[in-house]
């Protein structure tokens, strides 16, 4: 059974993805010119019109029934056969255009209504129309011979600057990707404030453990925006993109110093602790510049006192000014080293400009530094480090929530924009439609004459040459048997119904992109996941995201965040990188086709990672990961990071093949190596990041295998009467972001009734706003620390080269096995023929295992959930109750230490973004004669077990959070197994 929220009833502006503006009427278009005179010219009249009308519903009806080429929906009717000029035009309701059209589509349902309309008007020419235009208009280009190609709908302006931001070294642009591309983008929704209720909320509902607000963060922010930039785009977020604390350091401000010869600049950003209704931050202060030359030495450096060591934006600020440099060097001082980058300041000036996301320590370590160059002035204004609070004044105050969290409107009276393009109502009591209205202002203010915001295109905005626009969303609706499916929404017509943009270029563009990415996402989706995942419509609507937008653009409606079936696909990392690849392939696709360019796809990430001491060297070794829907994808080459200690990866070193040879670390120093792909489409994911360390003389090395690799959704339950998420989080890919709350409401009957009460899928807020560790593919080093404080030297792989046999075990004296939070995990289909992924133990790693271990060698296996996932299957049981002398005895639920030959020591269970959390570890219980109960909980059920030359624990050691107390463990789990 389907319920299905009206697209266009105010349930659906409370609950689904678009603010919809009032429809605008889309005119009639003339017909197009008939080149070719038809076999016998029409005379039309009135009977005949009806006959022929007559036969062309016949035809509707049984395309309704059996394919005629296109879908024919319930919707689509014909208005009209008339004769014009001599030839018989069949024209039909709009909604015969929601479907995809290809030549061959085109040609059947042509053919089919053809033959009814010369039962009245023998041998005419027979044309058919929707939307004011032939159907033949509405095949996209890319489906279209070179000869038959639409020139008109090509959005390429001759771009005479370069980039807004690009690297300094031209060997890391990609040539045949998205290099020199500006896309606009944002997740939807956020944070907003209500005037009525004089408080701060969310614009749409808590359901199944999320909400759209943040659910489209995770896609967007999180797994879509770096394949863009991995590809060499420059991406303009709407909301705030970093997570992290923020630092900003004005120029004039402690942190700020100069060097050389510098004069007052324009007005510039000015930091306040908060910011009221209409102040620009950009209005308020003041900037410095400098003129450049062959013998300039002028710097500007701005050096941040961070709170913490990790992960922070840096985005620099500068005023507008006559003879601006094109390539103005900012040189970032980070953890792992120095990046150059380039920015363009004769645009985006008055604005946060993105130079990237870097590794910095805790203190003022790290800097900013501006080189003044040859060519022109520079300009020097605040340089921000994070993201940090909401700083926007409303009624009720500032948000209270971190930036990111808030919708865009606020963003852009931060970032500088004016308020004609954040509060568009002029109205203090609207911040809603002020907010989804703005979106597509704000993209439109970046680009600027005569891309302008709609209400004046002829505002000079900031120059920024925006390319594409994609607002992201979610949907609504219910299907309690299946998914709602993907709908792309875009619009022809446009704010001033001339259906062109600006320079004239057809706004049929839209339409070619947003048919390429639904196009891509669906058939990924279908091969991939759900070969019955549904295609919606293909919207030509009036929603202010899709009219709006001055530069070719889409709103996309992903799934049903109202849809349990779809959310098991939505809150699954795995889904979250196929969907937003899929979409990254639409864009790059539809962008390259608008100059003529080449498009590959970047790699996906390399596996079977080793990293081997072998004497003074390490041996570093790889394999790419072919990618089974884009054969083109592979790599040409890579990238091998490297990191000493805990934070810091340099920038890397280019490799052309899958294994290098480099110098050992010092000892006591530990080394981490990751490796990414590249090719002329950009590069890819890193792979897991694995590690060596030289320890004392005499010890016996280790190899620690990463047998870590799953991500999940939460666990789900789905039986009548009970459905939904029985945890709140699963396992994210690094960061999770999108979780509100746990599950509350599991009755499937529940019905909606408001916001507050969503009724089925209605879940908490004790979560919302949490930074949630998940997989940080990172767990080599954590055991390595703790080796070499034991004095231990180790090497490390992944577990497939390990399984494989690319790294042979035979002279191996420990294999310390990392298995975290792995287990058999779903896939997000329940009808899904596949096995389940992530199996902790799988056959080819116990076979190489139990070889191993006959051979007299010694192991260390720790993990949460192993050894009940090992008892799922006979074979799996057997193996661990053979070779470990263990079973699984149940969970232990609410424990939070653990003791292994000494006192307790805590391990992670709380949900933050440091540790992942162990909220379930299997309980243990000896099987065998030799087996050994050796650790226990602080609740006394069993953690540990030895037997023979084997230890098992229930505690991933990466999980215990003191380092000395993992150095215990570990060296009490060495003594075990090596008798020592």
């Amino acid at each position: 059974m389907v319920r299905r929220l009206s697209l266009f009833s105010a349930a659906l502006l409370t609950l689904a993805g678009c603010g919809a503006s009032a429809p605008v009427s889309v005119p009639e278009a003339p017909p197009p010119v008939v080149t070719a005179p038809p076999v016998t010219p029409a005379v039309g009249s009135a009977a005949r019109d009806a006959q022929a009308m007559a036969a062309v519903r016949g035809v509707l009806a049984r395309c309704r029934a059996a394919d005629c080429g296109l879908p024919v929906g319930r919707g689509v009717e014909v208005d009209t056969v008339a004769v014009v000029d001599g030839v018989a035009v069949a024209r039909f309701s709009q909604d015969l255009g929601d479907a995809p059209v290809r030549p061959a589509s085109a040609a059947a349902f042509e053919a089919a209504v053809a033959e009814a309309v010369r039962g009245a008007y023998p041998g005419a020419a027979v044309r058919v129309e929707t939307r004011g235009v032939a159907l033949t208009a509405l095949i996209p280009n890319a489906d279209r011979v070179p000869a038959d190609r639409d020139s008109d709908r090509l959005f390429a302006p001759p771009v005479a600057t370069p980039p807004l931001v690009r690297p300094a070294d031209e060997d890391r642009i990609p040539t045949a990707g998205l290099a020199g591309r500006h896309v606009a983008l944002w997740p939807s929704h956020g944070w907003l404030y209500n005037a009525d209720a004089r408080a701060w909320g969310w614009q749409r509902a808590r359901l199944f453990t999320t909400i759209e607000d943040l659910l489209t963060v995770g896609f967007v922010t999180r797994e879509l925006t770096p394949m863009f930039e991995r590809a060499g785009a420059v991406t303009l977020l709407a909301r705030e993109r970093d997570t992290a604390p923020e630092v900003i350091v004005d120029e004039g401000s402690r942190g700020y110093a100069e060097t050389g010869l510098w004069g007052d600049g324009p007005t510039g950003f000015g930091l306040r602790a908060s910011y009221g209704d209409g102040e620009n931050p950009f209005r308020l202060g003041r900037s410095r510049e400098a003129v450049g030359g062959a013998r300039a030495r002028h710097t500007a450096t701005w050096t941040p006192d961070l709170p913490e060591a990790g992960r922070y934006a840096v985005h620099v600020s500068y005023a507008a000014g006559a003879d601006r440099s094109e390539a103005a060097r900012y040189t970032v001082v980070h953890a792992g080293g120095t990046t150059d980058v380039l920015v363009n300041q004769s645009i985006g000036a008055g604005t946060w400009v993105y130079l990237g996301t870097f590794e910095f320590e805790a203190g003022s370590r790290g800097r900013v530094t501006l080189v003044v160059g040859t060519d022109g002035t520079v300009s020097a204004d605040a340089v921000r480090f994070g993201g940090g609070e909401g700083v926007i004044r409303r009624g009720a105050g500032t948000s209270g929530r971190a930036r990111w969290m808030e919708g865009s409107r606020y963003y852009q009276q931060f970032a500088g924009a004016p308020t004609s393009v954040y509060n568009i109502t002029d109205d203090p009591g609207n911040d809603y439609t002020d907010d989804f209205r703005s979106r597509a202002e704000w993209a439109n203010w970046l680009r600027g004459a005569p891309f302008g915001p709609s209400d004046a295109p002829d505002l000079p905005g900031l120059g920024i040459p925006v390319d594409a626009v994609l607002a992201w969303h979610t949907d609504a609706g219910i299907d309690r048997d299946g998914t709602i499916g993907t709908l792309a929404i875009y619009n022809v017509p446009g704010m001033d119904e001339s259906g062109a943009f600006a320079d004239g270029t057809s706004r049929l563009a839209n339409r070619d992109l947003a048919d390429g990415v639904q196009t891509t996402l669906v058939d990924d989706i279908r091969r991939l996941y759900a070969p019955s995942w549904s295609r919606r419509q293909l919207w030509d609507r009036s929603y202010s995201e899709s009219t709006r937008p001055a530069v070719p653009s889409l709103l996309l409606e992903l799934l049903s965040h109202q849809n349990f079936r779809d959310m098991r696909f939505a809150l699954d990392p795995r889904f979250q990188f196929d969907a937003a690849r899929a979409v990254y392939k639409g864009y790059g696709r539809f962008l390259a086709a608008q100059r003529g360019d080449r498009f590959v796809p970047q790699p996906l990430r390399p596996t079977h990672v080793y990293a081997l001491l072998e004497g003074d060297r390490v041996a570093l070794g790889w394999q790419p990961q072919p990618d089974p829907l884009e054969p083109d994808a592979l790599p040409t080459a890579y990238v091998v990071y490297t990191r000493d200690g805990a934070i810091g990866w340099d920038e890397g070193t280019r490799v052309e093949g899958t294994s290098v040879r480099l110098p050992a670390p010092p000892a006591g120093i530990v080394r981490s190596y990751r490796v990414a792909g590249v090719n002329e489409g950009g590069e890819g994911r890193p792979s897991e990041a694995l590690a060596v360390g030289v320890g004392e003389p005499g010890a016996s090395p280790v190899l620690v295998v990463d047998g870590f690799d799953r991500v999940a959704p939460p666990d789900a339950v789905d039986v009548p009467g009970n459905a939904g998420f029985v945890d709140p989080v699963g396992v994210p890919e690094g960061i999770g972001v999108i979780t509100v709350g746990a599950q509350r409401v599991f009755d499937p009957s529940a019905e909606y009734v408001s916001d507050p009460q969503p009724g089925w899928g209605a879940s908490g807020s004790e979560l919302e706003g949490t930074l949630i560790m998940g997989n940080d593919r990172d767990h080599a080093a954590v055991h390595g620390r703790a080796l070499l404080a034991v004095g231990r030297s180790f090497s490390s792989a992944s577990d497939e080269a390990v399984a494989d046999g690319t790294v042979d075990l035979a002279d191996v004296a420990v294999v310390d096995l990392v298995l975290g939070l792995e287990r058999r995990t779903a896939w997000p289909d329940p009808a899904d023929p596949r096995s389940p992924a992530f199996e902790a133990l799988p056959e080819p790693l116990r076979d190489r295992l139990g070889m191993y271990l006959d051979g007299g060698g010694a192991l260390v296996v720790s993990g949460a959930h192993w050894a009940s996932d090992a008892a799922s299957d006979f074979a799996s049981a057997a193996w661990v109750r053979t070779h470990l002398g263990v079973r699984a005895d149940g969970r232990a639920d609410g424990v939070l230490a653990v003791a292994l030959g000494g006192s307790a020591v805590p391990f992670g269970t709380a949900y933050g973004p440091r540790r992942y959390a162990v909220r379930w570890p299997d309980v243990l219980a000896p099987s065998g004669i030799r087996a050994e109960i050796v650790g226990r909980f602080g609740s006394g059920e069993v953690a540990a077990v030895a037997h023979g030359r084997t230890l098992s624990l229930s505690v991933p050691l990466e999980s215990v959070f003191d380092a000395e107390a993992r150095a215990g463990l570990m060296e009490e789990a060495l003594r075990r197994v090596l008798g020592e």
